[in-house]
């Protein structure tokens, strides 16, 4: 008996070390409802402004130049390069549209912009823009990145061409000259706004809440919500709507030679590989450790516990989504030049990945000889910059704790982690008013969006949704690509039977819903 018992003691002591010891699951989302939320059931926007959208068709040229006047000033955050005279012509914009106060704030890094329109309205909103942009590719341009070029002959019409075209100067550009339109029709604006604006989007917005902190008092007054303006359509003409983004966190993980092995200061001569640590396996390692040998579940301890399922209003939003993602998604893995997903997802077990999971991704590694020929080295420092995608209820400083505590625990405490940015993720409701408004707008326009709940990117929309309390939707229509990559383009007019919007058109959706959003309740 007390053999038994003994023995029984011991397998159990064995079963929890091996559970102690199994490496994490990737996490699942099952789905407890098959109801589909119906976009089509929300009333289009009935509004009428013959006036202003007159003086948008009759100032057609005027607006298109404002674009190109916008893309033509440089303002690579990375950089440094032209990016206050940038947040200069914002503000100086800003000034003439009749903004009662329009002015630069100085941060650590890159100043932000503010501005408040009084129009004496019951409603306020505020609205979100990045005047920054990446920087040049240094192959692959047709045009000049910064001449703002106008291409006649694109396969979808006739386009505006450049940096920050779609990401985002041509959106928010547009957007003011619909403010434009409104003012000088209507004499004023039918909503107050307040405009906060960044200079370090593409940097990861390090300095964005200090921003918010500054005039979280009115902000939290924008009780109408807050609005980016976006380019919204796909090729095909229909609308993907997000209600919220992913968060991030960017960071850096150095392997370099020192007391545990390795050279210090430089480079040696491979030889010595026969009795000096490297550096670079180093690195590959502890990148190793991270994650399953196939990349795709994250080993990281606790990495995943925190990870909330989807609930009844995002698993209703997923189904009502999915056909129209299940029809897109052997183009988009053409356009991406993937085969084929992780394990072969597809339908709405894909979407519900991509949207609610959590990634750790390698953007890029390096060190040591890369050139022609061969140089037979023993580097003394390799670097690799990682990001993760965090989904709710995951954080960027308990993810890093989590990432630096696994690799203590595995040995790799010479392994410098530092942190490059980071903020959590963040969504606002299909109930609220604001998006409602937005849906009903898009509906005039023949347009009924496909509602995601969020985006799988990331941006700072938690220092709205979690700091001020405030809804925020990306909106608007006509269409852009090539954000970060060359031949950065918007759509000025699209040729005929396309169901893509123009320039004109894109500016008549904001007025309409400027509009819908001081009526909505």
């Amino acid at each position: 008996m007390i053999r038994t018992t003994a023995l029984a003691l011991v397998l159990s002591a064995l079963s929890m070390t091996a559970v102690a010891h199994a490496e994490p699951k990737r996490p699942s989302f099952p789905f407890t409802t098959d109801v589909a939320y119906d976009a089509s059931k929300v009333a289009p926007y009935k509004g009428k402004h013959a006036a202003a959208y007159a003086y948008i068709d009759a100032n057609k040229d005027r607006d298109v130049a404002n674009v190109q006047r916008w893309v033509r000033q440089r303002s690579i955050s990375a950089q440094n390069d032209g990016v206050v005279q940038m947040a200069e012509m914002l503000r100086d914009d800003l000034k003439a549209l009749g903004f009662k106060e329009a002015e630069l704030v100085p941060t650590k890094r890159h100043p932000g912009v503010w501005g408040y329109y009084d129009a004496g309205a019951k409603t306020t909103i505020a609205v979100y823009m990045m005047y920054d942009v990446q920087p040049i590719e240094p192959t692959g341009w047709k045009v000049d990145a910064f001449a703002g070029t106008i291409v006649e002959d694109h396969p979808l019409g006739r386009v505006l061409m450049a940096r920050g075209a779609t990401n985002q100067k041509g959106p928010q550009r547009i957007f003011l000259n619909a403010l434009q339109a409104i003012i000088a029709t209507e004499k004023k604006l039918p909503v107050n706004i307040m405009l906060l604006a960044e200079g370090e989007e593409e940097l990861g917005s390090p300095h964005y809440p200090d921003l918010i902190a500054k005039y979280a008092d009115r902000l939290k007054q924008a009780k109408g919500g807050v609005v980016f303006p976006m380019m919204s359509q796909a090729p095909s003409g229909g609308v993907q709507m997000t209600l919220g983004v992913k968060g991030n966190i960017y960071f850096e993980l150095e392997a370099q030679g020192g007391p545990q092995g390795g050279p210090k200061d430089a480079e040696v001569h491979s030889s010595f590989k026969a009795i000096v640590d490297a550096p670079g396996w180093r690195l590959a390692q502890a990148l190793a450790s991270l994650t399953s040998p196939d990349g795709n579940t994250i080993v990281v301890p606790g990495y995943y516990d925190s990870i909330r399922q989807p609930n009844q209003e995002e698993q209703e939003l997923i189904n009502g989504v999915v056909p129209g993602w299940t029809a897109r998604e052997p183009e988009l893995r053409k356009s991406l030049g993937v085969d084929k997903w992780i394990d072969g997802l597809s339908g709405r077990e894909a979407l519900t990945e991509y949207l609610f999971d959590t990634t750790l991704n390698i953007d890029g590694i390096w060190g040591g000889y890369s050139g022609e020929g061969t140089k037979t080295i023993l580097p003394h420092k390799f670097t690799a910059k990682l990001d993760s995608r965090l989904v709710p209820n995951q954080t960027p400083d308990e993810s890093e704790r989590l990432i630096r505590a696994h690799l203590d625990a595995k040995g790799f405490t010479d392994i410098k982690l530092t942190r490059l940015s980071g903020y959590p993720p963040a969504q606002s409701s299909v109930k609220a008013p604001l998006v409602q408004a937005t849906i009903g707008t898009y509906r005039k326009y023949g347009i009924t969006p496909d509602v995601m709940p969020r985006l799988a990117g990331s941006a700072p929309y938690y220092v709205f949704t979690d700091i001020l309390k405030l809804p925020i939707v990306s909106a608007g229509i006509g269409y852009g690509t090539g954000a970060h990559a060359p031949n950065e383009f918007i759509v000025i007019d699209p040729k005929p039977g396309s169901k893509l919007a123009g320039i004109t058109d894109a500016e008549k959706f904001y007025v309409d819903l400027v509009h819908a959003v001081a009526a909505a309740r």
